[in-house]
Parts: C-alpha cells; sequence; structure tokens
C-alpha cells in the first residue's frame, strides 16, 4: 500500500483521461475496527471488480486526517486517539486498500464547503470515480454535508455514490471508535479486541528508567504512557513485545513477537516513580537491549490492577505469579526464574 502525506504526493496519473482513476473512501479510522474494515472492504472490492479486459482498474484509496478534526476543532477536549498514526495504516494496509492519503487537518481545511471538498479533492485530485462512506459520514464546513449531501453532489458530478448501513454487533450494538474507547478505559482488552478485530497496540521507543526490574531478576523495556496511544488503567497485562529489528530475506521488515507481562502504571510499592510508564517484562530474556528502539506492545488480557506491596519478598512472588499467569493466557511455556546477575542488556 503506497502513503501519500499530503496531495503533491498523489500521482497525477489518477485524474489523466486515460488514468486509472480510483473508488474513494474518507475518514480518521481511527482504530480501524470493524465497521471501519466493512467500509475500506467495500471499496477494495469495488475496485477490483472495476478491473477492465486489460487487467487495469482503479485504485482502492482511503483519505484519512491527522490530526484528528474533533482535536482541532476544540483543543480542549481530551481524545486519546485509540491507534498512533503507524498504526492506522498499518491496520488500512491490511484491508486491500492500493493507498492512503494523510491530509494534515487545519482549521483553514475544514473552511471548505461540502461541495468543494467533493470537486478539489475526491474527484479533482483522487479522480474518483465512486465514493464509499458510512451512513454517518460529515464533511464539509461545520460538518453541514451528511449522506444525503455527498448524493446529491454525486449525482452533479456523475460519480457513484455507495452509502453503506452501520455494521451492528451481535448485541445490536453498533461498532464504533467511541464503544472501543469504552471497553480500553474499563480495561477490558478482550472486549476491545472483540470490537476491533485485532489485539489493542501501543506504540513507543524504550526509554530508560530506574533500572529496578533488571535488579530483581526481571529486566523491562519501560515507555513513557503519555505518548503510547491510548493506555488502559493500570495494572499488569498479558501480551506481546513486538519488534522490527531487521529486513528479511524477501527484503521485508522482519518482525519478532515476544511474550510479555506487562506493568502499567507508577508502581506504587516504590515511591519514585511520579508519571505512568508502560513496562513489558519479555519472558524467560534477560539479554534484549532495547533501549532507543520503537517497538509495540499488544495488550491481550488484564490480569490483575496495580497493588502496593509490603516489602521486596512478596513483590517478588507476586510477579513471578504474573509471569506464571501470563504464559498460561498466551500459551508459552512458563520460563525459569532470570536471575540478576544473568542480565546483559545495557
Amino acid at each position: 500500500m503506497e502513503t501519500w502525506y499530503g496531495a503533491e504526493q498523489v500521482p497525477g496519473e489518477l485524474t489523466d483521461p486515460d488514468g486509472p482513476g480510483s473508488i474513494v473512501t474518507v475518514g480518521v479510522f481511527d482504530g480501524v475496527h470493524r465497521g471501519h474494515q466493512a467500509i475500506l472492504a467495500r471499496v477494495a472490492e469495488r475496485a477490483r471488480r472495476a478491473a477492465g479486459a486489460d487487467g487495469r482498474r482503479p485504485r482502492a484509496v482511503a483519505l484519512t486526517f491527522d490530526p484528528h478534526p474533533a482535536v482541532v476543532h476544540r483543543p480542549e477536549t481530551r481524545l486519546p486517539m485509540i491507534t498512533s498514526l503507524a498504526d492506522r495504516l498499518d491496520s488500512l494496509a491490511g484491508t486491500g486498500l492500493d493507498a492512503v492519503l494523510v491530509v494534515h487537518y487545519t482549521l483553514a481545511f475544514a473552511d471548505q464547503g461540502p461541495e468543494e471538498f467533493v470537486r478539489d479533492w475526491l474527484v479533482g485530485l483522487l479522480g474518483a470515480r465512486a465514493i464509499v462512506v458510512g451512513d454517518d459520514v460529515r464533511f464539509g464546513r461545520g460538518n453541514s454535508g451528511d449522506a444525503d449531501t455527498l448524493r446529491r453532489i454525486g449525482r452533479n458530478c456523475g460519480i457513484d455514490v455507495e452509502i453503506v448501513a452501520d455494521v451492528l454487533a451481535p448485541s445490536g450494538r453498533r461498532w464504533s471508535s467511541t464503544w472501543v474507547r469504552e471497553l480500553l478505559e474499563a480495561g477490558d482488552m478482550r472486549g476491545a479486541a472483540e470490537v476491533l478485530g485485532h489485539v489493542h497496540r501501543l506504540r513507543g521507543t524504550v526509554i530508560h528508567g530506574h533500572r529496578r526490574g533488571r535488579e530483581l531478576g526481571f529486566p523491562t523495556a519501560n515507555l513513557d504512557a503519555a505518548t503510547a496511544g491510548v493506555v488502559p488503567p493500570d495494572g499488569v497485562y498479558a501480551g506481546w513485545l513486538v519488534r522490527s529489528p531487521g529486513v528479511g530475506e524477501g527484503g521485508e521488515a522482519g518482525e519478532e513477537r515476544l511474550p510479555a507481562a506487562i506493568s502499567i502504571g507508577t508502581n506504587p510499592t516504590f515511591d519514585d516513580v511520579p508519571d505512568r510508564t508502560v513496562e513489558a517484562h519479555v519472558l524467560g530474556r534477560a539479554d534484549l537491549n532495547l533501549y532507543g528502539e520503537v517497538v509495540v506492545i499488544e495488550l491481550v488480557e488484564r490480569l490483575r490492577p496495580m497493588l502496593a506491596f509490603d516489602g521486596l519478598e512478596p513483590l517478588l512472588a507476586q510477579m513471578r505469579q504474573d509471569v506464571m499467569d501470563t504464559a498460561e493466557v498466551l500459551g508459552v511455556p512458563v520460563p525459569d526464574p532470570i536471575r540478576p546477575e544473568d542480565v546483559t542488556a545495557a
């Protein structure tokens, strides 16, 4: 999948008279949950079905925004993104799209009328032959454009408009980013994964901590919780640390998935951790040197809340139990304890 950061990176061939054109959708797609996936799959399907006898077809394209429009219009609003832009693009790449256009959202951009936006961006820039959106679509100045507006503009421009009805969960509730945020705030990782269609991910750079974990035989990779994404409540979680250490034989980035017990919070047993952190202890590994590396943390299940312990012995006993519980949840062997003197990471 190609990623275009701004209009200047969009290939001009899309709007050439003999160019491929595109099937387009528009949205923030925060989390790329099951509702988003239904729309994106329809875009990819329509692009494939429009292929000519020579195999040429329109390109399946999504236009997305960064930052979130709500944050631009209401800076005081607390609306953490479910996923970082990098993870959003990774998820979009798995839906069958050919390209994503990332538009830097500003108040000036938002001041376009609905007709102007469709004419200049979807048709004039992306060569839209068809537009596919959900029935809750809003666009243009003051969100004045809706599904009916888009149908009318489409008729005037000779562009087919398809409105995809809400996709509902078995419970009858509409899949939505709001629902995902509710589940994450409650620490319900399995529920969030059901709505998302994949586990929730945090992404960040490994930073130096107090090095206390390595001294106890539980070395951790520490991320700044403020930059990691939507961080669920304090507690201990079972999950995976995912790193891309290099390039494989096929020329694609390699991915290494490591089982991890993940602690989120300030560690109330000690009084020198004022800020929330995300600490991932990779099971059975004493040799990892991850400082400065960008890693992904996948949160599978919340094991317990954050607790304060009266001394090191009960803390160590609980940490060992957390490792065993994590191994059980992830279906991996329980590792032997790590001796502090065996930790070799710098």
